[in-house]
């Protein structure tokens, strides 16, 4: 029902829709609808241009004072329209191409790419620096990531690949698997994903978990409005107790913010790799 209610506004803001492009001499105006595409714009020193955010968007502190349009599933058209953007951004979510045809509808350019990866992140900065102007600052900003992933890769070089299994969630236990962004991180931080199959975001059953019996557990869901840590919920839990990781303490929390595909995702990489190594890691740079 609010699909279709989602996509009866944007059917309904079309076809009265009028010539509002970002001609020649239009100042910039830019709607973020992600948290990314948010930190972004102030990483690169365009966070001025910004009119309005999604309610997830509470990166930097200054982000906060910005209007909120909706969320990064949900967003208000009607109150998108209202701030008059020349642009309008985010990460490709849910709302998917009826949303840029709605807005587009209104002469009003999008720029919703895929971050995935972390090629995909720092391609993401460096092209939208080019659409709002600020090229350079974002290439020193991509530069920036790329510098700390080549540091990392070597810092775990030597050290042994331990067994890695990311939790989202335990009731249905949700994993990260193959080909998702989380995955990735593993990898890049020196470890191993224990799943191999499945999916991006495979869920997986209590013996299937017993038989991967994983050397380090990653919490990926603690900040996330849980009332409770992953230790807290299976420590005591049975088949969640006799995994190894869980007797031995090696459950590491990595909420969300570390893993928001923008610009501070190199110094989620070493999050992610003091997670599975150790806190004598060193720090990022």
């Amino acid at each position: 029902m609010k699909r279709r209610s989602f996509t009866l506004a944007l059917v309904a803001l079309a076809s009265s829709a009028c010539s509002r492009g970002s001609g020649p001499n239009k100042p910039l105006r830019v709607v973020s609808l992600s948290p990314s595409t948010t930190e972004t714009m102030f990483a690169i020193g365009a966070g001025g241009l910004l009119v309005g955010r999604s309610r997830y968007c509470d990166y930097p502190k200054e982000a906060e004072a910005l209007p909120v349009v909706g969320g990064y599933a949900d967003p208000n058209v009607e109150a998108i329209v209202a701030l008059a953007p020349t642009l309008v951004v985010g990460a490709r979510g849910p709302a998917g191409p009826v949303l840029e045809e709605g807005l587009r509808a209104h002469g009003i350019d999008t720029y919703f790419p895929e971050t995935e990866s972390l090629d995909g992140i720092t391609s993401m900065i460096v092209e939208l620096g080019r659409r709002v102007g600020h090229e350079a600052e974002a290439k020193q900003v991509a530069q920036g990531i790329e510098e700390k992933r080549n540091t990392l890769a070597a810092l775990v070089a030597g050290k042994p690949k331990k067994r890695v299994l990311f939790v989202f969630d335990v009731s249905p236990i949700v994993v990260a698997g193959p080909g998702s962004f989380p995955d990735e991180l593993v990898r890049l931080a020196g470890g191993e994903n224990v799943i191999t199959r499945g999916g991006a975001y495979p869920t997986i059953g209590l013996e299937h978990l017993l038989a991967l019996d994983p050397d380090v557990l990653l919490d990926g869901a603690s900040d996330m409005r849980a009332t409770k840590t992953l230790r807290e919920r299976v420590e005591n839990t049975p088949g969640w107790r006799e995994l190894r990781a869980v007797q031995k303490g090696q459950i590491r929390v990595v909420g969300s913010d570390v893993l928001r595909p923008g610009p501070r995702i190199g110094d989620g990489l070493f999050a992610v790799a003091r997670a599975i190594h150790g806190d004598d890691l060193a720090k990022a740079p």
